[in-house]
């Protein structure tokens, strides 16, 4: 599975099911997510993640915040409540466009698409935060790991960073299922029998990788919190202190 996939699958998700496809919910399938309560979901989301920053005395004051696979905006909103400017990235153009409809910032969202394996078109050191959350294991491993190291190189010394990823899979059928059997056959699953308009693929990102990944900029996991993950997958909300380094 390369980035040509990963696109596909999400320009497909975004044109048909973009909120569903952002917060996966039985009960919302079909239209069923409101417009006011996706928004403030991700409002309780960035309230509770900058509460956390604070006490662990990581909290950005203002500046610019980065919301990677922002996907419909649910989360760069939120964070435009609280810093000068936001920038979301996607790859899907659907994706954006709907960001775009739901943007409620005034003019401090900048939604930009970017399907490259890299973030080329953002400068070194000029983010106080990098966001992203239920992105990564989306990707396939060596694509996730080049974008967290993108990550490092575009937070500014003494910024940080908020990663929500699945650790690992529980011992469960379903996530036994996604350890163990092979791609085709959980995408024809997820399309034939559970009606995705996309598959949705999934990686874990185990917490010592996630380390080794930042260290070489200076960068250090202050604090992993587990946090939503339904019965199938373990995740972890890491928040990441960037004190700088190589880069």
């Amino acid at each position: 599975m390369g980035l040509d996939e990963v696109r596909a699958d999400w320009t497909r998700l975004g044109a048909d099911a973009p909120l569903w496809a952002v917060c996966v919910d039985p009960a919302k399938r079909d239209g069923g997510w409101d417009d006011d309560e996706f928004l403030a979901s991700g409002a309780r989301e960035i309230a509770s993640a900058l509460e956390r920053l604070d006490a662990l005395g990581l909290r950005p004051e203002g500046g610019r915040a980065l919301d990677f696979g922002c996907g419909a905006g649910r989360l760069s909103n939120a964070l435009a409540d609280h810093f000068d400017a936001v920038v979301g990235v996607d790859i899907s153009a659907p994706m954006l466009a709907e960001a775009r409809r739901l943007d409620r910032s005034g003019g401090r969202i900048e939604f930009r698409l970017n399907d490259a394996p890299d973030l080329a078109g953002l400068p070194d050191a000029s983010f106080d935060l990098v966001y992203t959350d239920l992105v990564l294991q989306h990707l396939p491993p060596a694509l996730a790991a080049g974008y967290v190291r993108e990550f490092a190189r575009v937070v500014r010394p003494g910024g940080a960073m908020v990663i929500g990823v699945p650790a690992r899979e529980r011992r469960t059928f379903k996530g036994l299922v996604f350890r163990y059997a092979p791609w085709p056959a959980i995408r024809f699953a997820q399309r034939a029998l559970l009606g995705y308009p996309a598959p949705m693929r999934m990686h874990p990102l185990p917490a010592d990788r996630l380390a080794a990944l930042l260290a070489p900029a200076g960068a250090r996991i202050a604090a992993s919190d587990p946090y939503w993950g339904g019965d199938h997958w373990e995740h972890l909300r890491h928040y990441v202190a960037v004190d700088g380094g190589a880069r």
